[in-house]
């Protein structure tokens, strides 16, 4: 239990923090799996869509600490080549 008032503050902060921050991964997630669901259905137009959309969030997750930079990229990287291979392929 925190003892001083500016601890008792800061685990009111971290609550708070802790609920925008869940907020958000899941946001990226409902995103990511967009993309996904629209890869795993053959529908190049959604998926391109789709990963317009996810890569902004991704980036602003990877800024914001909800994911590491690099993590952020790696997912931007792969879900781009993932829609590009569509095209090559389909």
């Amino acid at each position: 239990m925190a003892h001083s008032k500016q601890a008792r503050k800061r685990l009111r902060q971290a609550e708070r923090r802790t609920i925008v921050n869940r907020n958000r991964r899941s946001r990226v997630r409902t995103f990511v799996r967009k993309v996904e669901d629209a890869l795993a259905a053959g529908d190049r137009d959604a998926a391109v869509a789709a990963l317009k959309a996810v890569e902004p969030v991704l980036s602003r997750s990877g800024q914001l600490g909800i994911l590491k930079p690099s993590t952020a990229a790696r997912r931007i990287s792969r879900l781009t080549r993932q829609v590009g291979a569509m095209g090559a392929a389909g």
